[in-house]
């Protein structure tokens, strides 16, 4: 659970935003078209599509070599499509004019695997590097103020700020990354696997702080994952790919209820069944404990 401290940021932080872009007010901030990529010969996707709802956690799952994060690197334009169209936040960023801007750039934030941290940076330098890159005019003692503000809304005691990323365990490593990417108060929070590598207790814990950042600060989540528990959480959609397609996207019951063999033994296997039996009680023993109906989703 986030500490005091950091659970009074995260109630304070709508109103203390300190960068106000266009604030999207579509269905849809990340709408995919029949998008195919492709390495070489090699298709990863192909006519793939895909709808995220504003506001919701969507998880992303598939079986290795899907091209999971490829699709993130996509959405974000650091992959591009050979063909088809991907819309974020109301602009076309298959439009060569769209891919590089700045100003859409900075209204979403990244956590890559294993936090991606920049090793001889601090934690609150590291903070600061997107906003010396989208906001350079920012005095130095407001830059440091925020750095700090987000380091503590993503959980890590303040001291961990003056910290660099070899003094960190591999959790802390994470909420680090968490914080960079929070930088900017972005609307889109992309997250790659975030609980891999973490023992159950420290997986919990975050997912519990993805659910809390993400109804309060009233966040769009692209989550990619392989951790059921994570699924039956947090995630209020889930997008399957599989066959170079999204497949299927739905809750966890309506997949369920499809035939798709890969579906069906992802959710309906041992490990699938054991993840629904410890979610179904978690949530009799805490009722309203990971409650998936934030601001946007009642």
């Amino acid at each position: 659970m986030a500490s005091k401290r950091a659970e009074d940021l995260i109630a304070q932080a709508t109103e203390d935003a300190v960068f106000t872009p266009p604030e999207f007010d579509g269905e849809f901030p990340i709408v995919i078209e029949d998008i195919t990529n492709a390495f070489g010969e090699q298709v990863v996707h192909e006519d793939l599509s895909l709808k995220v709802r504003r506001g919701e956690i969507i998880g992303v799952v598939g079986g290795s070599g899907t091209g999971k994060s490829v699709l993130m690197r996509s959405i974000i334009g650091l992959q591009t499509p050979r063909s088809g169209r991907i819309e974020v936040l109301g602009r076309d960023l298959t439009d060569p004019d769209n891919r590089d801007d700045e100003s859409i750039r900075s209204r979403w934030g990244v956590l890559f695997q294993g936090g991606a941290l920049f090793s001889t940076l601090t934690v609150a330098e590291n903070v600061e590097v997107p906003l010396k890159q989208f906001y350079p005019e920012i005095s130095t003692e407001l830059r440091h103020e925020i750095s700090r503000y987000k380091v503590v809304l993503s959980g890590l005691p303040a001291e961990a700020a003056s910290k660099y990323p070899s003094e960190l365990s591999g959790g802390m490593k994470k909420r680090a990354g968490l914080a960079r990417a929070l930088a900017l108060d972005p609307e889109l929070l992309f997250l790659d696997d975030p609980t891999a590598g973490l023992d159950p207790v420290g997986a919990a814990a975050f997912d519990r702080l993805t659910r809390e950042l993400a109804d309060t600060l009233r966040l769009t989540v692209f989550l990619i994952t392989h951790d059921l528990d994570t699924l039956h959480a947090i995630c209020d959609r889930v997008a399957v790919l599989a066959d170079k397609k999204v497949i299927a996207v739905g809750t966890i019951p309506e997949l369920l209820a499809t035939d798709h063999p890969w579906i069906q033994e992802y959710f309906n296997g041992p490990r699938g069944r054991a993840a629904q039996a410890s979610y179904d009680s978690s949530s009799a023993a805490n009722p309203g404990a990971m409650d998936k109906t934030g601001p946007e989703r009642a």
